[in-house]
């Protein structure tokens, strides 16, 4: 059991700070998101800020409407100024923001500005007008603006509000009082300039061969890095150069109306003062109450707690406050004090894997004499991290422990959508895939940006731990190019740090804060940035770097509290490897003992493919099947990764017959990449801290790189990862050819049955092993069956299949492996065909998703290999689906129960059914009963 000498133990609370929205005009508190604005640039507007916020402006030319959130290219992509830069290669259709750039690829051409070749070098105006009640008339008003990047100037009703020294960098949140520009009981219009970023970055040379070079991440220089902006917008080995470098107004912006006294910065803490005892929570509350007029203000605070996703009692306590005029007074409250912040068995929060996300809702309310002021409501979770490190063969290794457990991190990178496009329900779509793959742990990466809103409230939704790199990379920092005196500004670069700590501090996803992507500050920031994270949050550890292998200089502070180092390490492999492979990376333990970043290509399925590849019409001159596009599509990077990708499933499983083909095949690679990944990790799952994926996600339509693709389909990688980190499952170790289970969980599996049958390339059965009364008390490993001599016996291609049962016969994990003493595996193209049917065992139709359970019987004496249903609509696969399992083997006569469920969004009143594929099966499509 973990000692709390050795470990500091923190307690947070989770979720971004939302008011309540209330949709009566006449509602105390109310707050509009506005979305509906006009776009123009700067180069053609002569208006000054003054007019054009007046509501008396014409324009005398035509302005572009766009929704906010909306970067400057986004919304001319959306009025056809620019094409799709998503899609083929029109990307090398846009003009970039780099004038040197634009030469050498002659992109001048194609700007929409006449007599400007470079429309991205001024600023942009973004307007809109607004109606306020009459009703309203007194009250204050405030615009917020969640993010602009890179700077903005704010005008309203003919008055300016903020200029471009006081609104910059692209993760700072922007309060402004604008109660004495409002126009209650008339219309309002509001103008906000934009401009580019300081320094626009010279990206790297364009990946328009399908095998090229190394690509040079950042750019060549890595200039991008004298901002504090989305490092990777000038290009990275897996996204192009967003041409605008995502100017624009990127989150969402509302108005908001309130009384006198407005509530700011809340900070809930929840603390677990008996552990390993959870059975009871402290909560402590801080906030600020602020006076915006000149009359003192006696009021009341009340404060409710109820259970947001489970049934509970609520409880709700009032605390007297008054507030002197033109100020603001901090409210401090703790369970010493109240007895309504101990909650007596409390619904823990639990990362995915390790019990159910609990989330409790708070609302804090302020009333005075002319009633409520202000009103705001947020979800918090109930739980304590810490972190621990420790030297294992000369290495440090961190380990992190959740309500006092320790949790093995299992998941990967994420990376912002190219033009930061994505809506809540993309999130939502993505973090519940993140869950359907057994991932816990979503780590943003420096170079990126610190998400929106949504995506916090979906980790916390969803069960996903967040490691949150600040905006630093060894590309643009120094470490290995760049500069550590960038960013230049350090006081932008502050400003955005203490508003992001603000803004998601109180999420209980929020596992570990980082100082940087493989690289670190200068110290000046590098210190400000370690005490804000201390000062302001003070409740989860800070890691210097994403990296082990990023040095602190001599003298410099460590990690906090524990001041070490970050006892993590990048640095792959990327490419593709054999599962023996990782097998001797994690015995050897060195940087495995917390690996932070390794992966592989991950060819996506034929599904997205076309969708991806335009033009998927080979050229000869290049391994089947590439051309140029290809290469756009980041098969080009990672110095001829992809190209050794391909090379390996040609040596093993012999050259592609068709693109459809060349995709089933890719698909093994992904596979048994991914499965050798996540086991060779499990197989030492209390000796190392987690392994993480580079990457989960897709900023773009790519070819390397992800468990799903940019379309939300996943690779059979993403399913042999979902296999792989089930709580409890059972595994062939490469290493020494045992059969071992793993338990993941904090419980006991309790009395398991294990089989692990033999079969050749013609179904043969050649050994079946059954063991009785096999299990786990907690989480670790027990290796149960021995191989080695069954398989020393077999010849050419050879199949294990794995089951662990419950005493009751009811499935545990399933398991499948085909293996080779020469790894070819040629023969599996010869394979018998086999037969499987399907039978639907229940229909579950819900007004958010629906799901269906089904049942798949191997009714053949051949194996069925590499089995995957899909969910089809239209004849179209419904993406997202969420699956528990596919790609799947099953043995002769055997069967597998496995569920999908969909968003009732992406169904719409169509029944679904399910197409059914196979390595040596017939397709065959199934219905789906409508009830």
């Amino acid at each position: 059991m973990m000692k709390k000498t050795i470990n500091a133990v923190f307690g947070v609370v989770a979720a971004c700070v939302l008011p309540v929205f209330l949709s009566a005009q006449t509602a105390p508190v109310k707050q509009v998101k506005l979305v509906n604005f006009d776009l123009q640039s700067s180069a053609l507007i002569n208006a000054s800020g003054v007019e054009l916020s007046s509501t008396q402006y014409h324009s005398p030319i035509y302005w572009f409407p766009v929704k906010v959130p909306s970067t400057v290219l986004t919304g001319l992509v959306a009025n056809k100024i620019y094409p799709d830069p998503y899609l083929g290669l029109n990307n090398m259709l846009i003009p970039d923001a780099s004038d040197q750039f634009n030469k050498e690829y002659n992109l001048e051409q194609y700007s929409h500005l006449p007599n400007d070749p470079n429309p991205w070098k001024k600023p942009y105006w973004y307007r809109t007008t607004f109606k306020v009640a009459a009703a309203d008339k007194g009250k204050q008003f405030q615009l917020i603006f969640k993010g602009i990047n890179y700077r903005a100037a704010v005008y309203l009703n003919g008055k300016q509000i903020a200029d471009s020294t006081q609104m910059a960098g692209m993760f700072a949140e922007h309060n402004l009082d604008v109660s004495k520009a409002i126009n209650a009981g008339g219309e309002n219009a509001l103008a906000v300039k934009i401009y580019p970023l300081d320094y626009a970055g010279y990206p790297a040379k364009e990946q328009l061969k399908a095998l090229g070079p190394f690509y040079e991440n950042g750019g060549p220089t890595g200039d991008i890095g004298k901002n504090v902006t989305m490092l990777c917008s000038a290009g990275w080995d897996w996204i192009p150069s967003v041409r605008d470098r995502n100017m624009g107004i990127w989150q969402p912006v509302f108005l908001r109306t309130t009384g006198a006294v407005t509530i700011g910065r809340p900070k809930l803490v929840t603390n677990l003062p008996n552990l390993p005892d959870t059975g009871i929570a402290k909560l402590s509350l801080k906030l600020t109450l602020s006076n915006n007029t000149s009359v003192a203000n006696a009021g009341k605070l009340t404060i409710s707690i109820k259970p947001e996703n489970f049934a509970g009692l609520p409880v709700q306590f009032t605390q007297a406050v008054s507030v002197a005029a033109n100020t603001g007074k901090v409210v401090d409250l703790n369970a010493d004090q109240i007895s309504q912040l101990v909650i007596h068995q409390p619904k823990l929060w639990w990362p995915n894997g390790y019990g159910k996300a609990n989330l409790y809702r708070i609302r804090l309310q302020y009333a005075d004499a002319k009633g409520i002021s202000d009103d705001t409501t947020f979800v918090f979770g109930v739980r304590t991290v810490s972190s621990k490190a420790e030297k294992v063969n000369g290495f440090v290794r961190r380990q992190f422990y959740v309500n006092g457990k320790l949790v093995h991190l299992v998941g990967g990178a994420w990376v912002p959508d190219m033009m930061v496009n994505r809506d809540s329900a993309r999130y939502d779509y993505e973090m519940h895939l993140c869950r359907n793959a057994n991932v816990n742990l979503v780590r943003i990466w420096g170079g990126g940006v610190t998400e929106p809103d949504a995506f916090w409230n979906a980790a916390d939704k969803y069960g996903q731990m967040v490691w949150s790199d600040f905006w630093i990379t060894g590309d643009t920092q120094g470490e290995f190019k760049g500069s550590p005196d960038w960013p230049l500004e350090g006081n932008i670069f502050t400003k955005n740090v203490q508003s992001t700590i603000y803004r998601i501090r109180n999420h209980p996803s929020l596992l570990v804060w980082t100082g940087g992507n493989e690289g670190h500050a200068r110290k000046e920031l590098y210190d400000k940035m370690r005490n804000d994270i201390i000062e302001l949050d003070g409740t989860r550890p800070f890691i210097p770097s994403s990296s082990g292998f990023a040095k602190l200089p001599e003298g410099w502070k460590g990690s906090w509290p524990d001041d070490m180092p970050s006892g993590v390490y990048s640095g792959g492999p990327y490419a593709w490897k054999d599962p023996k492979d990782y097998y001797k990376l994690a015995n050897l333990a060195h940087d495995w003992v917390f690996k932070d970043e390794t992966g592989l290509p991950s060819q996506p399925p034929y599904t997205t493919l076309p969708k991806i590849i335009p033009n998927l019409t080979w050229d000869k001159t290049l391994p089947f099947p590439l051309n140029n596009t290809w290469g756009y599509h980041d098969a080009a990077t990672g110095a001829g990764q992809y190209d050794k990708y391909y090379d390996e499933m040609v040596k093993r499983y012999g050259a592609p017959s068709s693109i459809v083909n060349f995709s089933d095949k890719m698909q093994f690679l992904n596979y048994i990449g991914y499965q050798g990944i996540f086991e060779a990790d499990g197989h030492k799952l209390n000796e190392t801290g987690g392994v993480m994926l580079w990457k989960l996600n897709a900023a773009l339509p790519s070819v390397i790189w992800q468990i799903y693709d940019w379309y939300l389909e996943p690779n059979a990688g993403y399913y042999s990862m979902q296999n792989a980190c089930e709580p409890v499952h059972i595994q062939y170790n490469y290493d020494n050819s045992s059969v071992a289970i793993i338990n993941r969980t904090h419980h006991a599996t309790g009395s398991l049955t294990a089989t692990a049958d033999v079969f050749d390339i013609f179904s043969k059965l050649i050994k079946s092993i059954k063991l009785d009364h096999v299990g786990l008390a907690t989480n670790g490993v027990q290796e149960i069956i021995q191989l080695k001599d069954v398989l020393a016996g077999t010849q050419g291609v050879s199949f294990v299949i794995l089951n662990l049962k419950t005493s009751t016969g009811k499935a545990v994990s399933h398991n499948a492996y085909w293996l080779s003493a020469t790894d070819e595996f040629k023969t599996l193209n010869d394979m018998k065909h086999a037969q499987v049917s399907v039978k639907v065992v229940k229909t579950e139709k819900g007004a958010v998703e629906s799901k269906w359970t089904v049942q798949f019987t191997n009714t053949s004496n051949k194996l069925a290999f590499f089995v995957r249903p899909q969910l089809m609509k239209n004849g179209e696969e419904i993406m997202p689906s969420y699956w528990t399992g596919n790609y799947f083997t099953l043995a002769p006569h055997e069967s597998i129960t496995l569920s999908v469920t969909a968003p009732a969004a992406k169904l719409g009143n169509v029944t679904p059914t399910i197409l059914l594929e196979g390595w040596n099966l017939d397709k065959q499509t199934i219905a789906l009963a409508s009830k």
